[in-house]
């Protein structure tokens, strides 16, 4: 790697072996040098979860059609990917996520292992960036829109950066883009519902399902509704937990406590 260019690490929870992180790294290949660290299987919805009571193993692979491009598999998280990738490889100047099969709007922002890796990578002090991708009603993607799109935003990002403990929520939606939008996080959620079966030997067994539910569909200023409208929706998200407004109410607790 020469020193002028700078360096990308990229993750996912789709697995190395996803089109949508093939589709990035490449891309990403034509304006830094890139190193690509991801699940060695799909990690889908697991959130920010780090492996601490097992070993990792971290493997280089060729055979991920990545070319030149360093690519490793984590038998671990999206997270611990980043955090492998961060301490063995060398601090990148920016953590690119994705492209993830399926969207991450609204509340999915809480579960997704896609955005949890650039969440970990904001964690560690490097502008982070997660790309999602909406499919289509047959079930197909089409990640090169996406992944040009994403080296534009990536330059943009290491020319720029981004304020501390801030990320962006990259969503692209099915077919072409009408244009871009920034946009908030809006109610987008699961509706969980538990399925109950038996299996061949009659124990009872559970299945999570859910259906979508937004309650602001149809507002142009949310992740869903640019999305839905057929715009790449583009959120910064602040990672700070904290309702200051509620902090004089809860101090009145205190004397009763």
């Amino acid at each position: 790697m020469t020193s002028e260019r700078k360096r990308i690490l990229v993750a996912n929870d789709d697995g190395i072996f996803s089109p949508g992180i093939k589709a990035l790294g490449l891309a990403l290949a034509g304006v830094a040098d890139v190193v690509v660290v991801a699940p060695d299987v799909e990690q889908s919805a697991v959130g920010h979860g780090i492996t601490i009571r097992r070993p990792l193993r971290f493997k280089h692979t060729a055979s991920a059609g990545f070319g030149d491009i360093p690519a490793y598999r984590v038998d671990g998280t999206p997270a611990d990917c980043v955090v492998l990738g961060y301490h063995l490889l060398g601090q990148p100047d920016l953590v690119v996520s994705g492209i993830n099969i399926g969207p991450n709007l609204g509340d999915d922002l809480t579960h997704s292992g896609t955005v949890a890796a650039a969440i970990e990578g904001m964690a560690l002090g490097v502008p982070s960036i997660a790309f999602s991708q909406q499919g289509g009603t047959d079930g197909e993607y089409d990640f090169t829109a996406g992944a040009a799109f994403a080296a534009k935003l990536a330059v943009q990002v290491l020319q720029r950066g981004l304020p501390r403990r801030t990320l962006l929520n990259v969503n692209f939606p099915h077919g072409q883009a009408r244009g871009v939008r920034v946009t908030r996080v809006g109610e987008h959620r699961w509706e969980d519902n538990v399925v109950t079966r038996t299996d061949p030997e009659g124990r009872e067994y559970h299945w999570v399902a859910g259906t979508s539910r937004a309650e602001d569909a149809h507002d142009p200023d949310t992740d869903y509704g640019a999305v839905q409208a057929g715009f790449v929706s583009v959120t910064p998200v602040r990672l700070d937990l904290t309702a200051r407004d509620l902090m004089p109410e809860v101090q009145g607790y205190v004397p009763e406590l």
